[in-house]
Order: C-alpha cells, then structure tokens, then sequence
C-alpha cells in the first residue's frame, strides 16, 4: 500500500473482534463458568448478553439465572481462565495487522486502542498478535474510566491522550455497545461487520449510528484516508 493522507486527526481502535479474533473464545470460557454455576445457557444466548459489555456490569442476568452474585474474586477467577485460553488459540483478525500498519503511517502515529476490556488483558493480546508497537503508550481501558461502554469515556479518554478532539477521530467499533460509545464521544464511527455468529449485523450498526460498516480490514485504509 502506497502511503496516503489521512480523512482524520486520529483513529481509535476498539480491541476485540476489531484486531483480535477472540470474542469467540473469551465467551466459550465465560459459558463453561456460567454452566459450571447451574445456568444452562446456551452459546447464542451468551453471545447476545455478554459480548461487547464489560462483565461487571452484567451481574444482574447470572444472578437471575443462577443465585450466585458474582464479585472480584470470581471476575479473576474468569479472567485467569480466559487468559490461558487466548494464549493458547489467540490470532489477529484477519488483515488487521497491516490495516493497522498503513493506517499508523498514514496518521503519523496517532492511532489508539480503546476498548472496554482490562488492560492486562488487551496488552496481552496486543503484543501476541505483534500490534503493541504501533499503539505504543495509547492504549485505553474502560475499566479504568468512571463508565465503560456504552458511554463516551474511553473514547474521550483516547482523543484527550492523543491531544485531539473527538469529534475529528475516526472510530472503528464492530459491536452495537462500541458504536453506540463512539458516536456518544463525538467520533465518527465506522462498523467492522465480518459475518458470522459473533458479528453484530450491519443494520445494527447502522441503527446505533455508524456512518459505515465494512466487511473486510482490506477495506477499512481506503475509508480513513486518501491518495
């Protein structure tokens, strides 16, 4: 790809299903957990509570369905499961590492990471999918704000980083919860939509306010800058 000028003052990446592959092993362990507690719930079902909200915040259905209030202890208890798991299957979403490398020089280096998960985690999946170079010291959790996702603050937190305003960042969200993030920052948004039981469909993003959606991170260097 010849370098080209970017469309934005910056691009802001979200983390899971935009440049790692690993919604679907991350919620294979959260369901083997919630099944281990007496939830009986099936793959579509888990997928449609938990994807793209920070777990946290999701205690309410699990204690519903299982009496159990899930608290730190438990989350780590999770989170240690769920590590093992991605180091063991973990890979980049197809494409995205040299997305993320023409995008990266195209904008001077003001790309970020901005995502819902813990840091550990991201950092983890960063590194072992060789991106943590281009995002450097910007990478950003919404556990760390006073909200997650779906409210603006990673996002926020991003641009101010980056010393830009948000309303002139490019977002790029493949989940209702994400976009609905970036356009409550001021962003725009464009919506990766891959297909597939784990994919958020194209109308969804639409609906929740992408100005985009692509299918292919082949595609997303052409929406975020020009020749």
């Amino acid at each position: 790809m010849s370098l080209s000028r970017p469309k934005f003052s910056a691009a802001l990446f979200d983390c899971d299903g935009v440049l790692v592959d690993s919604e679907s092993i991350t919620n294979a362990v959260l369901r083997e957990m919630l099944i281990e507690l007496g939830w009986n719930i099936s793959q579509e079902e888990c997928i449609s509570i938990f994807i793209g909200k920070a777990l946290k915040d999701q205690w309410e259905p699990i204690f519903v369905n299982t009496g159990v209030r899930i608290d730190e202890q438990w989350i780590a208890g999770f989170r240690q499961r769920r590590d093992i798991a991605l180091r063991e299957g973990l890979q980049a979403i197809s494409g995205a590492l040299d997305a993320v490398k023409h995008i990266s020089a195209s904008y001077n280096g003001r790309v970020a990471c901005a995502t819902g998960a813990d840091r550990g985690k991201v950092e983890m999946q960063l590194s072992l999918t060789k991106m943590a170079p281009f995002f450097g010291e910007h990478v950003y959790s919404g556990m760390e704000c006073a909200q997650s996702k779906p409210a603006p603050d990673v996002y926020l937190a991003a641009a101010a980083g980056l010393g830009i305003d948000p309303s002139q960042a490019a977002v790029i969200e493949d989940t209702v919860t994400g976009v609905t993030a970036g356009v409550a920052a001021g962003a725009t948004v464009f919506g990766y939509c891959p297909g597939g039981p784990i994919s958020s469909t194209r109308e969804k993003l639409l609906a929740a306010g992408a100005t985009a959606v692509f299918t292919d991170m082949a595609q997303l260097p052409g929406l975020l800058t020009q020749n």
